[in-house]
């Protein structure tokens, strides 16, 4: 799940074209922005929900189910600032269009996948298709609406992707325990038409004047190479070797060499002086760790209710609803409290109150009520990401100038993005290795288990919870060794919370206060 950073021109530099006084399409602009958004926004919720059943489908290992989501975090955070770019070279509508249609046909594909690979090149031709619609969404309302207009407009957009956020994921979880997880993809399909057909119908093409005919797509390779080789190395490091290290290192040389042609490209993708800005650097460092810990521990969050609690899908897709109403309903709230205080201090006690959610994520063992469970640590984890949000949002957009406001949206969303990406690979490991020492742990205990049935358990580690058995001591046994490696990435998540706390002292005590 993510929870993302909403403002003007995401992913794409600021909107300088004329905008009417009037805009005649204002509606039909929104209802094709709020759609096509909500499509991205359903397919970042709604697919953790649908794992536990597609891992059974394709006989798949944790590490593949991750490759479900990495993929495509890994296009859409590496590519999210050229999509917003291209938007304004050569139209925003344009490419608006074309990120819908890409989307959709990877949606089907997705859906029709027969193996596990097949899925996940589709996932990722899916990031590649929301790296252009994402950032298309708001640029065109930006484009669309007069000054006097666009906050209302932008608000409304984000009221409504909030509430398909919250929907997507009961519905996705009914789609899955009522139908196939393949109808968590197909879902898109009708959507798309209609946005299609509203967007060639009623929303009018606007471009940039002033922007340059450089794209810079030099720096959108080594992101995407350098991203893409250090997530294989962790997502596939359980099992060592040279090809691992190697990922590592190429990694690292693909991302320094970024950093390089970034700082000497006349149009760069992210400009790095951006940072320079002690308030923008520290935005980012907090946005960074407090995401990474909610998308990491929450992207096994079904797996545990699943696999492990026995939750049905319509169940655990309805588990987090009180999280993302939470934000919904406390958002406004809590922007008036940088107006009252600054950021500092809402984006200090919200990650704590997060840190706070996490340590009632350790209570529950398996089974229990969800409202005497889970419950509490979903609404303290609700509560103080209402209170960081708007806040976060707020310090970035202050942090810099009016004419750097667009790439520093986009350089925070992708941000967001990556640390999810690289948060789910490293607890993918730590669970791992958790979840192995606890079931090594009770099978030595089981002596008189059959080399036949030990030697079944052992060709399904890779599946963790997944595994099959008809024994119900190994069954157990398992549950008892994920839970454990489950509150091992848990205390990991309590520490990152902690950490972006404590870097909320770089953002000025004043900043955005009037």
């Amino acid at each position: 799940m993510t929870i993302v950073n909403k403002a003007p021109c995401e992913g794409a530099p600021p909107c300088t074209d004329s905008v009417p006084e009037r805009t005649q399409n204002g509606l039909w602009i929104l209802v094709a922005t709020i759609l096509a958004s909500s499509m991205a926004f359903i397919d970042g919720t709604v697919v953790n929900v649908a794992l536990p059943a597609l891992q059974v489908a394709l006989h798949a290992s944790v590490s593949g189910i991750q490759w479900v989501v990495e993929s495509y975090a890994l296009l859409l955070a590496s590519l999210l600032l050229l999509g917003g770019s291209m938007g304004d070279m050569y139209g925003r509508r344009r490419m608006f269009l074309f990120g819908v249609g890409v989307f959709v046909l990877a949606s089907t594909w997705c859906g029709l996948a027969q193996s596990m690979t097949s899925l996940i090149v589709a996932r990722g031709v899916q990031g590649v298709g929301a790296a252009f619609l994402v950032p298309g969404s708001l640029a065109l309302i930006s484009a669309s609406f007069a000054a006097n207009k666009r906050g209302r407009a932008i608000g409304t957009w984000s009221g409504f992707t909030a509430i398909t956020a919250s929907v997507g994921p009961v519905l996705g979880g009914w789609l899955v325990q009522h139908f196939s997880w393949r109808w968590v993809f197909f879902i898109n399909l009708p959507l798309a038409v209609v946005v299609v057909f509203v967007t060639l119908w009623r929303v009018p093409e606007s471009r940039n004047a002033n922007e340059g005919r450089h794209l810079d797509w030099q720096g959108a390779v080594l992101a995407t190479v350098g991203l893409g080789a250090i997530t294989f190395g962790l997502v596939e490091g359980h099992g060592g070797g040279v090809v691992v290290w190697a990922c590592f290192v190429g990694g690292l040389v693909a991302l320094a060499a970024f950093l390089m042609v970034e700082a000497h490209s006349p149009e760069p993708m992210v400009s790095l002086g951006l940072f320079r800005s002690r308030d923008f650097s520290g935005a980012n460092l907090l946005t960074f760790l407090l995401y990474g810990a909610i998308n990491g521990i929450l992207f096994f969050f079904p797996l545990d209710l699943i696999q492990v609690q026995r939750y049905s899908a319509t169940q655990a897709g309805a588990a987090l609803l009180p999280l993302i109403l939470l934000v919904f309903v406390l958002s406004r709230w809590a922007g008036g409290l940088v107006v009252r205080y600054g950021a500092r201090m809402p984006l200090t006690i919200g990650p704590m109150v997060v840190a706070l959610g996490f340590v009632l994520f350790l209570r529950p063992g398996i089974g229990g009520s969800y409202w005497t469970t889970f419950f509490p640590a979903v609404v303290s984890l609700g509560v103080g990401m209402a209170i960081s949000v708007a806040p976060l949002t707020t310090a970035v957009m202050e942090s810099v100038s009016v004419d750097e406001a667009g790439m520093a949206s986009g350089i925070n969303n992708a941000v967001s993005r990556m640390a999810g990406l690289l948060a789910i690979a490293v607890f993918g490991l730590v669970l791992a290795s958790g979840f192995n020492r606890a079931l090594d742990r009770s099978l030595a205990r089981m002596q008189e288990v059959s080399p036949a049935v030990r030697e079944n358990v052992d060709r399904q580690r890779s599946q963790l919870a997944g595994g099959q058995t008809s024994d119900s001591r190994i069954r157990q046994a398992i549950d008892d060794a994920f839970l454990s490696g489950y509150r091992d990435v848990i205390w990991l998540s309590v520490g990152l919370s902690l950490l972006s706390a404590a870097s909320a002292r770089m953002i000025g005590s004043n900043a955005s206060t009037h």
